[in-house]
């Protein structure tokens, strides 16, 4: 009970509801009700993603992301930016994984391919975005993920051919709050039926309730969010701000979503609310790519990583490559 109630996430939807019952106890009730509703419709595929994250783990087959980064360095960066997008890790629980690959000696090509791409998607998150928003777009967002992965690690080739680059480590910071951890050095020993064996039932079970309630809790808090947003937040403004009309939208998505951004699944109800009061498709997948990448938790723990200017270009990867995917994604819809 007291790790409950020291939770920062219960610890925000306390207080948000709190806070409208002071300000507009009329509207508690439809918000709850709203959550309610929302976490019973996802509930389906929540289970299917934590089945999933739960199996990564188990089995051991999350640990065989490192051998993408070997051989030739172009290979390296495609199967940096493939396997980013299949990787079971968000912006913050990547950090330990990207360390040992950097003081492991691996070059910073595939490494930024890989780090770009990996919060952005994941085989959980596919499943959730494609119920929470629709297919179409979730195919985009993959595709959008691979390739700002691409870009990133070719232009740090680029760099790194021309001998930039070569120290980029400044320290490496623990995260206390997320589970994966790489030792570069440590063998790797797939089962795939990790069922037979009990070391790995066990971390099948407790990866089924520690993902479960990590997406849980976060989807809790951005239905809550969200059922604020559709109560207070006039429909005009969204339209007028990131909406198809305003030619900024994109540019000023990208500019939004680093302080709102919450984490890829809890971004889904939002994303898909915002779409709903008039969001751009465009300026829907600027924000909940860029988010994914230059979020301000994101952010503070790459800084303390790596060297200023290794930060500097990943933010502006980052933010670059989202703004050229929610074009690109806007374009593609004008085609059809």
């Amino acid at each position: 009970m007291a790790e409950l109630l020291g939770d920062r996430v219960v610890i925000a939807l306390g207080i948000g509801i709190l806070i409208l019952a002071a300000i507009d106890p009329l509207q508690v009730l439809p918000s709850l009700r709203f959550t309610g509703a929302s976490l019973l419709s996802m509930a389906p595929f929540l289970l299917l993603a934590v089945a999933m994250a739960a199996y990564a783990k188990a089995s051991g087959s999350d640990k065989l992301i490192a051998r993408a980064f070997s051989g030739n360095a172009v290979t390296a960066v495609v199967a940096a930016s493939l396997m980013g997008a299949l990787s079971p890790f968000c912006s913050c629980g990547v950090i330990p994984l990207i360390a040992a690959m950097l003081i492991a000696g691996v070059p910073l090509a595939p490494v930024m391919a890989f780090w770009i791409a990996s919060p952005i998607m994941d085989p959980e998150m596919f499943v959730l975005t494609a119920a929470g928003i629709g297919l179409g777009f979730t195919i985009a967002k993959a595709i959008a993920t691979i390739a700002m992965g691409l870009m990133a690690g070719f232009v740090v080739l680029v760099f790194e051919r021309r001998g930039w680059f070569s120290d980029v480590l400044k320290s490496a910071p623990a995260c206390g709050s997320c589970k994966p951890k790489f030792d570069a050095s440590a063998p790797i020993t797939v089962a795939w039926k990790f069922w037979r064996e009990p070391r790995r039932r066990e971390d099948f079970y407790g990866e089924l309730r520690d993902t479960g309630w990590f997406l849980g809790k976060w989807l809790t808090f951005a239905f809550f969010l969200e059922s604020l947003m559709v109560a207070y937040v006039p429909t005009q403004l969204i339209a007028q701000v990131v909406g198809e009309g305003n030619a900024f939208a994109v540019p000023l998505a990208a500019l939004v979503g680093i302080p709102t951004y919450l984490n890829g699944y809890a971004a889904i109800p939002l994303v898909a609310g915002l779409m709903d009061m008039g969001m751009s498709p465009g300026a829907a997948m600027t924000f909940i790519t860029s988010g994914a990448v230059s979020s301000i938790p994101a952010a503070i723990a790459v800084y303390a990583l790596v060297k200023k200017s290794v930060f500097a270009l990943y933010a502006l990867l980052g933010l670059t490559g989202s703004i050229i995917a929610g074009y690109v994604y806007q374009f593609s819809l004008s085609l059809i």
